[in-house]
């Protein structure tokens, strides 16, 4: 498997999570590309258009995997791992606030490019499509941070019964 990056983290629960972000990565990477071509000089209305509706599609298709991701990491891993922290200020007190920063932009995005969109000037167009990057911007960083400060304090402070027991929870589709 040459040219393949092989998961960072040795405990199975942390390897979900890992693994999850990879694929939330991979989708994002999609539509995001489709950001950067509105900041390309050039960028005709007609492909603006197209491109924002090729864009909606995409962000609307990552929406249910990235919930489901979300709601893991809220349900199970964040209350296991601020058992063991705390809940009140650190950490996962930040990474929470980011999931709903991330809602924002994405709903933002959503909400400004619902309907029929065709009227839209190229302006307009552009200024809907930052919310897609800023979501962009804050979950590569959200992503970084996670993977470099919560799992692997996580691998390093819970119990082996603990990281088991999370895994089980874990170990489901987000797709």
């Amino acid at each position: 498997m040459a040219g393949k990056e092989q998961l960072r983290f040795k405990e199975p629960c942390m390897r979900v999570l890992e693994n999850e972000h990879r694929y939330l990565s991979f989708l994002m990477d999609e539509w995001h590309a489709i950001v950067l071509q509105f900041e390309r000089e050039g960028l005709t209305e007609e492909e603006g258009h197209r491109l924002l509706k090729e864009l909606r599609r995409l962000v609307i298709a990552f929406l249910d995997p990235l919930k489901n991701h979300t709601e893991k990491e809220e349900e199970h891993f964040f209350p296991l791992l601020g058992s063991y922290i705390g809940f009140e200020q650190g950490p996962l007190v930040g990474i929470q606030e980011e999931h709903e920063e991330i809602d924002g932009y994405i709903g933002h995005f959503l909400h400004h490019t619902r309907g029929d969109f065709s009227e839209l000037s190229l302006p307009q167009l552009r200024s809907a499509v930052k919310d897609a990057g800023e979501a962009f911007e804050v979950l590569t960083v959200h992503f970084v941070k996670e993977e470099t400060v919560l799992f692997p304090m996580a691998e390093n402070l819970m119990r082996a019964d603990d990281q088991d027991a999370l895994f089980e929870k874990l170990n489901t589709l987000i797709t």
